[in-house]
């Protein structure tokens, strides 16, 4: 076989051999050429490309890209305190309670933030639905967007449809059905709380309802607030029916009748204390259980647990101004006619408090119940009467 082939090799023109030969070569050149300019091509677009990306992006984000393409770890290093610092982009999320609760509930031990931390408020919203006194807190609240953030708890099915100009817009929780007088009702104030701790730099904690109205400007508040020494949650012993005659004995001993106590619903909470109540999982059953209409359980519970877990960080006292004179199971509510500037005076005239333990005549920082009505003539005696 091999001397057939041998044979006819050498009987091949060696003319055509040299061309045959010529013209492969002349191919596989062109073959190298083509595959280079592609590639310069494509080094060129390149080029253009990451030029056009660092002037619309930055430095930064493209070389952060790069080396996550490369080193995908390395990327989750580099934003993991970010990740942690950053408040959720939205507050509308998939987790249940028990999810939302465990994670709220992470507690860095040390004090010092490796970031520079600005100290907000965040305004809870506990409401039926739409909030009809809007336009005031927005006035209330313009100009400060740094120092505060807002949670709204509206019953299902309402959805807030707020334009995308407002404080409130998208502020939203996921929310669940509340009854008046039951556990529910705390509940969804521990689901405000858990939902507004997931933002680190939220300091204070104040639940409001879509009756209430702010009685100083912003800044008065915020100062008030930031500079208390304690937090305003009413807590006290009623020996009446209406204070002790709620309690049922079933509850001990986790709970005694000497350290039974009472408050206003609305209050307002520094982290720490937004963090005990988050995480009881030892009082919680029993109020669910044994404090039941009558025994309304937002007076209660909330005042009960932390006057027996952190007695010494208390005010006692609400820094919500109801009137309770009229008597029955609410307070009164001003329509669009009781607005006048006596009505305010009388709110603060005559008032004494303890503030840091000194007596100040500044007592209330909020006042409830002001129905839809009562809008527009708060409005027009906002800038002299609350100072905004």
């Amino acid at each position: 076989m091999q001397s057939r082939l041998v044979s006819m090799e050498e009987g091949k023109d060696p003319s055509s051999t040299i061309a045959f030969r010529t013209t492969q070569s002349r191919a596989l050149q062109l073959r190298f050429l083509q595959i280079f300019l592609l590639l310069l091509c494509l080094g060129l677009g390149f080029s253009i490309i990451s030029m056009r990306m660092l002037r619309y992006f930055g430095v930064k984000k493209i070389a952060l890209a790069t080396t996550t393409t490369i080193f995908p770890c390395y990327h989750q290093e580099v934003n993991y305190v970010e990740s942690w610092i950053r408040p959720p982009s939205k507050l509308w999320h998939t987790m249940n309670d028990s999810e939302l609760l465990w994670r709220a509930s992470f507690v860095p031990l040390r004090k010092e933030y490796p970031f520079k931390r600005v100290p907000k408020i965040a305004f809870m919203f506990l409401t039926k639905g739409p909030l009809p006194l809007a336009p005031l807190w927005e006035r209330f609240l313009k100009g400060h967007e740094q120092h505060y953030s807002i949670y709204v708890h509206a019953l299902p099915p309402y959805v807030s449809d707020f334009p995308e100009s407002s404080v409130f817009y998208r502020r939203q929780i996921p929310s669940q059905v509340v009854e008046w007088g039951e556990m529910s009702m705390c509940d969804a104030e521990r689901r405000l709380l858990a939902n507004a701790l997931l933002d680190i730099s939220n300091e204070w904690f104040i639940l409001l309802s879509e009756a209430c109205i702010p009685l100083h400007n912003f800044s008065i508040i915020y100062h008030y607030i930031s500079r208390s020494e304690y937090s305003f949650v009413g807590s006290f012993d009623d020996p009446g029916p209406y204070g002790r005659g709620r309690y049922n004995s079933e509850m001990q001993p986790v709970v005694t009748l000497e350290q039974w106590r009472k408050g206003a619903q609305w209050f307002e909470v520094n982290r720490r204390l937004a963090i005990v109540i988050i995480q009881d999982t030892m009082y919680h059953p029993k109020f669910k259980e044994f404090c039941k209409p009558a025994c309304y359980v937002d007076e209660h519970y909330f005042p009960t647990m932390l006057s027996i877990e952190a007695p010494h960080l208390l005010a006692n006292r609400t820094f919500t101004w109801t009137d309770w004179s009229r008597g029955g199971a609410h307070p009164a509510t001003f329509e669009k006619n009781d607005i006048t500037e006596d009505l305010f005076k009388r709110m603060s005239e005559g008032q004494l408090c303890l503030y840091n333990n000194q007596l100040s005549t500044v007592c209330y920082l909020f006042a409830r119940k002001f129905a839809p009505s009562a809008l527009e003539p708060l409005l027009e005696m906002a800038s002299k009467v609350f100072g905004f």
